[in-house]
């Protein structure tokens, strides 16, 4: 299998899953501002989107957004318990925090990468994504995980996104339950391995994005 990513970007997050299962993976640098990959293709005939990740399957099959992705791979191996089975309650409790993840959390993220958002959008951003943390910081006051004791894909997606503060100057230390957090999910074998293949293990988050995403 194929993971075009941009180091990082959500794309880390299927990257970790990925490690997290012991799924092999070649992996496609892509330049997220000239929309083209690490060997010269242009990235917008890959995804029309023009942003990662797309899993493309051994068969040539793609799957684009994260969530889609993540559930795929976590499938390939059930005996790892990073997705709960299919047609489970909690299957759909994991849908539940990677729609959260992706709509109130990725999104208003992305509000505070893009230079042209109006300075009003930007506040409103960082308003509504104060109040998602709270949300998320008091679930987690009880549990270990986003779905109890058992590590799952919504808590890589969670990770990559709470790793972008630095970089957004975005200030954590109102929640130090998740800045806890965010380094138990960085100790993890699999985590280190990603960020190690993406160039990130080293250098801090401030050190390392160069585009919007």
């Amino acid at each position: 299998m194929k993971l075009y990513y941009s180091p990082g970007a959500c794309s880390l997050c299927p990257h970790i899953v990925a490690k997290e299962a012991g799924l092999p993976l070649e992996l496609v640098k892509v330049d997220l501002q000239g929309k083209h990959t690490e060997t010269g293709e242009d990235f917008r005939q890959i995804n029309p989107n023009g942003y990662v990740p797309v899993l493309i399957l051994d068969n040539g099959r793609k799957l684009i957004e994260v969530a889609a992705i993540v559930q795929y791979l976590a499938d390939l191996a059930p005996d790892k318990k990073i997705a709960p089975p299919a047609g489970s309650f909690e299957r759909y409790q994991l849908q539940q925090w990677l729609s959260f993840i992706s709509t109130e959390i990725h999104k208003s993220f992305s509000a505070l990468f893009k230079p042209a958002t109006p300075e009003a959008a930007k506040q409103q951003a960082i308003e509504s994504l104060a109040a998602r943390l709270v949300t998320v910081s008091e679930h987690l006051s009880t549990q270990t995980f986003l779905l109890g004791e058992q590590f799952s894909a919504a808590d890589a997606y969670l990770f990559v996104t709470l790793r972008w503060s630095p970089y957004l100057k975005f200030d954590l230390s109102r929640w130090p339950l998740l800045i806890s957090y965010a380094d138990k999910i960085s100790g993890r074998p699999a985590v280190q391995q990603a960020l190690q293949e993406e160039g990130l293990a080293s250098a801090p988050p401030e050190k390392v994005f160069k585009v919007n995403f």
